[in-house]
C-alpha cells in the first residue's frame, strides 16, 4: 500500500514497484511455499491503483502459496481484524500474527516452530532473537531481540495482533518473549531498502542452505575476509549504529517520533538522489 509522509517520496521512484516485485519473488515467497507447516493463511495489502501486469502477477502467486490479496489505500486496526476473521472463518483457540514485509524471507521452519511456542500469558508478542542479513555477496548472523520480523499470540477475545504497534514498541504493550535457537529470519538489505542497514558478523551460507531459500548463489567468504570483518569492519559498523542512535533519540525528543521517522526518510531520499547524480 502507498506510505504517507516523506517515505511515499522514495517509494514513487521510477521502476520501485518492479524492483520490489523481483525481490518478493527471489526471498519472500519462495520462502513462504517452502514452510514445513502449512497451516496458515498470509494476508497481503496492495494499492488500490496496482496496474494490470501486478494484479496479473498476484493471481500467479495465488497458485503458489496461501494468499489473500486486498486492495486498500489504508488499513485501520478494526479493518485488518476483520479481515482475519473473513480469511480465516470459524477461529481456533488462539490467534497468532506475524509481520513479514515484502522484500525479506523467513527460514523453512519459522511458522512450525512459531505454532510450537505454548502461550504463558492471555497475550505476548514472540520474537525469534536470531536471523541473517544479506547485504550483496554477503551474509551476516544478526541478534536482534526485537526485530521487524514480530508475531503476538494471543486469544480471539479483542485482539490487538503484531501491528499494534512498531515491533520495537509492542514490549510497551504486552509481555514478550524472546525464542532462541537458530537463526529464523533474512532480512534483504539492497537499492530500494529506506532504513535497513549490515549488522552483525559475516558467515558462510553453507551452514544455513538447508533452512534458506535464496542462499545458493552466495560465494564462500575466505578467512581473511571473515578476519577484516571481526576486527574491522564490524566495530566500526556498531560505533556508526550507536552515533545513529544516540541523533535519532535527540530528534525524537525534539520533534517527536513522527519527526523522526520524517528526518530518517528524508535522509535517505536525499543519499540517494545525490548518488544517483555522482553516478
Amino acid at each position: 500500500m502507498p506510505s504517507a509522509g516523506v517515505e511515499s517520496l522514495i517509494r514513487a521512484r521510477p521502476k520501485w514497484l518492479q524492483r520490489r516485485v523481483e525481490l518478493f519473488e527471489s526471498y519472500c515467497l519462495p520462502s513462504l511455499r517452502a514452510q514445513t507447516e502449512r497451516n496458515f493463511h498470509w494476508i497481503i495489502y496492495f494499492d488500490t491503483e496496482s496496474p494490470s501486469w501486478l494484479r496479473d502477477r498476484i493471481l500467479a502467486w495465488q497458485t503458489l502459496a496461501p494468499i489473500q490479496p486486498f486492495f486498500r489505500t489504508a488499513v485501520s486496526d478494526a479493518e485488518r481484524v476483520a479481515d482475519i476473521r473473513a480469511v480465516v472463518g470459524q477461529p481456533a483457540d488462539e490467534l497468532l500474527t506475524t509481520n513479514i514485509d515484502n522484500d525479506d524471507g523467513l527460514s523453512i521452519d519459522f511458522v512450525e516452530r512459531l505454532a510450537n511456542y505454548r502461550r504463558r500469558q492471555e497475550r505476548c508478542a514472540l520474537y525469534f532473537e536470531f536471523g541473517l542479513i544479506k547485504s550483496e555477496q554477503r551474509l551476516y548472523l544478526q541478534r536482534d531481540p526485537d526485530n521487524a520480523f514480530c508475531s503476538v499470540l494471543e486469544t480471539w477475545d479483542v485482539p490487538l495482533t503484531c501491528w499494534a504497534a512498531a515491533h520495537n514498541e509492542l514490549g510497551r504493550l504486552i509481555p514478550q518473549a524472546t525464542i532462541g535457537g537458530a537463526p529464523a529470519w533474512l532480512q534483504v538489505i539492497h537499492d530500494t531498502n529506506v532504513s535497513n542497514r549490515v549488522q552483525g558478523r559475516r558467515v558462510s551460507a553453507g551452514a544455513y542452505l538447508a533452512q534458506f531459500t535464496g542462499l545458493a548463489t552466495l560465494p564462500e567468504p575466505s578467512g581473511p575476509e571473515l578476519a577484516i570483518d571481526c576486527w574491522i569492519d564490524r566495530p566500526l559498523r556498531s560505533a556508526r549504529r550507536l552515533v545513529r542512535r544516540t541523533a535519532k533519540a535527540a530528534i525524537i525528543r525534539l520533534s517527536g517520533r513522527q519527526g523522526g521517522e520524517r528526518v530518517k526518510y528524508l535522509v535517505q531520499f536525499i543519499r540517494r538522489r545525490l548518488r544517483a547524480m555522482v553516478q
